[in-house]
Order: structure tokens, then C-alpha cells, then sequence
């Protein structure tokens, strides 16, 4: 059972790495916009995604050095609370909460089956 449980957090990993370099890559004008909105600088803006990167990095490496995906996941999940935080400020409808309250619940599982 343990190795299911392993895998599938290796799995849960990647995706969130993968999928927080993607936004942050291919869909930065997606991110420029947003961060805007929320009446944040674009120093906030590069200290977060730089954050984010270092982060997702990190997730990857944990695959192979588990010591640091507790605290990986444990920053990322801090991200997307601010995330969290920043949509309902602005009123955004919730499909627009969606993917980072997603990688959030992900980044929790991540937490704790990394605990045990």
C-alpha cells in the first residue's frame, strides 16, 4: 500500500510542478493581466513566480530526495491560499478560483502523505 500511496504523490508531483511552469511560462500574459487586477507590483509579481518556479523545481527533485517536498508543498500551498485570497478580493467568478484552489487540495495531499 505504501508504494501505491508513494507513487501517486510522486505523480501528484509532477503535476502540479508541471503544471505551475506551464502558467507560469506559455501563459504569462495570462498572469501579467491577473496580477494587475489584483492591484499587485510586477516586483510582487517576478518575486512570486520566481517563487513558484523554485517551488515546482523542487517537487521534482523530491521525487528522487523526499526531504524536500514537505516544505515544497507546504510554500505552494501558501501560494495558492494567497491566490485564493486575491480572487475573492477582486470578485472573480469561481471558475476563475478553480485551478489554483485545484493545485491547493493538491498540494495539501502532497503534505500529508509526505508526514507519514
Amino acid at each position: 500500500m505504501y508504494f501505491i500511496i508513494e507513487n501517486v504523490t510522486h505523480l501528484l508531483q509532477a503535476v502540479v510542478a508541471v503544471s505551475v511552469v506551464f502558467v507560469w511560462t506559455f501563459r504569462h500574459h495570462n498572469v501579467i493581466k491577473e496580477f494587475n487586477e489584483f492591484g499587485l507590483s510586477n516586483l510582487t509579481r517576478d518575486l512570486v513566480g520566481a517563487t513558484k518556479i523554485a517551488t515546482s523545481t523542487l517537487l521534482v527533485v523530491g521525487i528522487w530526495f523526499p526531504p524536500v517536498v514537505f516544505i515544497s508543498a507546504v510554500i505552494m500551498g501558501l501560494l495558492m491560499i494567497a491566490a485564493q485570497y486575491f480572487h475573492f478580493k477582486v470578485s472573480n467568478p469561481f471558475i476563475k478560483h478553480l485551478p489554483s484552489l485545484i493545485l491547493l487540495i493538491l498540494s495539501i495531499v502532497i503534505a500529508f502523505n509526505t508526514m507519514s
